[in-house]
Order: C-alpha cells, then sequence, then structure tokens
C-alpha cells in the first residue's frame, strides 16, 4: 500500500510540475516548426509568471477580482507573452538577425524587467507577496474517487487538462488542417513554400508570437499552482528544460508531452523524496540538481539523433535560392 501511495502522488506531482513544460514546449513546437529558433523560451516563462504574479495580486487586492483573479492574471499573461515575443519575430523575421542571439537577449531582458517592474509597482520589493487567490484542484466527478489512481489522474489543476487539451488541438492543428500544412512547409522548405504563394514573413510572425503566448502561460501556471508569488528564481531554467522536452519529443505534440513528462518526474522527485523522508538517506543537493543533470545527459546522448525542421534557424528572404 505504501508503494502504491507513493506511486499515487509521484504520478500527481509529475502532472503538477510538468504542466508547464507542456505549454511551454508546445510554445517552442510552433516557433521551430516555422523555422524560427526560440531560446527565449525561458524569458518568455519569466514575463508570464510575473504578469500572472502581478495582474493576479492587483485584482485581488484593489480589483474586486475575488475568485476570478487567477485567471485575470493568466489571461494577461497570454497578452503580454504573446507582446513579449513580437521583439524576437521583428529582430527573426524582419531583420534577420541571429535567431539564438536575439533569444538570449530577451531572456537576459525578461530577468531585468520584470525584478525592475516588480520594485517600482510594489514600493521596492522584488517579489509579489503571497497570493491570496490560485487556482484550485478540480476533481473530476467518480473518477478521482477511485484508489490512487483517481488522486494520481483525476484531481489536477485546470490548467493540467487545458495542457491535455492543447496537445491535442496542436496535433490536430498541425497535421489536420491547411494552416497547419503552411506552417510546416515554411518551417522545412521556405522557398516552396513561396512559390505556392505562402506568405513566410507573416507565418513566422503568427508561429513566434503563439510561442510566447504558450510559454508565457507555462510561466503563469508555476505562478498560480506551485509558488504563489514570484522572485527573480520563480522559473529558474524551466524554460531550458521545456526547450530539451521539445528537442528529445522531435518538434512533435505528443512526443513532446512524454517527453515534458519525463522531466516532469525529475522534477516531481523533488517534492515527492521530502514529504516521505527519503531525503534521510539522499543528499537533497543531488535531488534539486537531477532535473537540470538529466537534462545535459538527454542532450547529450539524443540530440545528435533528433532532426529538425530543415530550415530551422535560417533566415529567408524573397527570391533566394
Amino acid at each position: 500500500m505504501q508503494i502504491l501511495q507513493l506511486a499515487s502522488e509521484l504520478t500527481h506531482t509529475t502532472i503538477v510540475f510538468a504542466t508547464a513544460l507542456i505549454f511551454a514546449s508546445l510554445g517552442g513546437l510552433f516557433s521551430e516548426r516555422a523555422g524560427v529558433v526560440n531560446i527565449a523560451l525561458e524569458g518568455m516563462m519569466t514575463v508570464g509568471a510575473f504578469t500572472a504574479a502581478i495582474v493576479t495580486y492587483f485584482a485581488e487586492t484593489q480589483w474586486g477580482g475575488g475568485g476570478w483573479s487567477p485567471w485575470i492574471g493568466f489571461l494577461a499573461a497570454i497578452i503580454v507573452g504573446t507582446l513579449f515575443a513580437l521583439p524576437h519575430a521583428v529582430a527573426s523575421v524582419t531583420f534577420k538577425a541571429e535567431q539564438v542571439v536575439s533569444g538570449v537577449a530577451l531572456n537576459f531582458l525578461a530577468i531585468g524587467l520584470t525584478i525592475y517592474l516588480c520594485k517600482v509597482l510594489l514600493n521596492g520589493s522584488a517579489q509579489t507577496p503571497t497570493l491570496k487567490h490560485v487556482f484550485s484542484k478540480w476533481d473530476i466527478p467518480w473518477l478521482s474517487k477511485i484508489p490512487y489512481l483517481g488522486h494520481a489522474l483525476f484531481s489536477a489543476y485546470p490548467t493540467s487538462y487545458l495542457a491535455f487539451i492543447l496537445i491535442a488541438v496542436a496535433a490536430f492543428i498541425l497535421y489536420k488542417t491547411p494552416f497547419g500544412l503552411r506552417l510546416r512547409a515554411v518551417g522545412e522548405h521556405p522557398k516552396a513554400a513561396d512559390s505556392l504563394a505562402i506568405n513566410v514573413p507573416k507565418m513566422r510572425y503568427m508561429a513566434v508570437m503563439a510561442s510566447g503566448a504558450l510559454a508565457a502561460m507555462g510561466g503563469a501556471v508555476v505562478t498560480l499552482t506551485t509558488t504563489s508569488n514570484f522572485s527573480h528564481n520563480t522559473i529558474s531554467g524551466q524554460g531550458y528544460i521545456a526547450l530539451a522536452a521539445l528537442i528529445f519529443g522531435k518538434w512533435r505534440p505528443i512526443s513532446g508531452l512524454f517527453a515534458a513528462l519525463f522531466f516532469g518526474v525529475a522534477s516531481a522527485l523533488k517534492s515527492v523524496f521530502q514529504v516521505y523522508g527519503i531525503t534521510d538517506y539522499i543528499p537533497v543537493d543531488f535531488i534539486y540538481i537531477f532535473p537540470y543533470a538529466l537534462t545535459i545527459l538527454i542532450l547529450a546522448g539524443f540530440v545528435g539523433r533528433a532532426v529538425a525542421p530543415a530550415a530551422l534557424g535560417k533566415p529567408y528572404e524573397k527570391g533566394q535560392r
């Protein structure tokens, strides 16, 4: 029974931690399927986490948002994340700048800008107060009552259900719609797409901004489900782990889901091991570095075998051969 309880708790916590990675990896999927490298997932998640925290805080304290405050913050994060992705689109698509450099610049900008705005808006404090209203878990009737399995799979935050729905939606869009076909064509062979009157820059702009929205949703999930506030280390590398999940999942939605869950297990172990006292036998420092060490090992052993979209990272000029 103890083993079943441990497995149930580990599965439940894995889904909680993997949700943010699912959103962010989906964001990277749309951008990179269109041929634009998005190293800026970390910064986009940071902006999303900050926006969700600050808007939720003001909604519950000054705007009378009440129980709707987390949803207001979540929607605000989507809007701001979309706008924050715009400079990356302009630099990468319009000015044909080096996409990795542009993404890294956005990551640094996000960290500095969010801390600065936090101090401006909260009278010098570098982090938001603990939020009174965050997302609560939704139990699916009857199914959540199943011993062990119910807690593991059918008692989750609404954002977790949304993440799994978006995986199916993304797969449908990419492989079953004309828009998805155009998006993949732009990322594989932009010249051929251009010859069929597909607007390559427009498709890439849309993909990068969708990436910003989804990655910001991932950051908002962290704030509104696990930390209940924002500080400089709220995201702490999860954007890079999401990028690793994207590569590990071979730039495919379903494979990316399993990759995110795999990395979610690594993060969940920290929490579960502490709850069940396993840290008495394993150094806690080792548990904290485990997700990042696993990311390096997976990329080192797998990235050479993962085939990226053919035009990934290559700027396109109309008329080029």
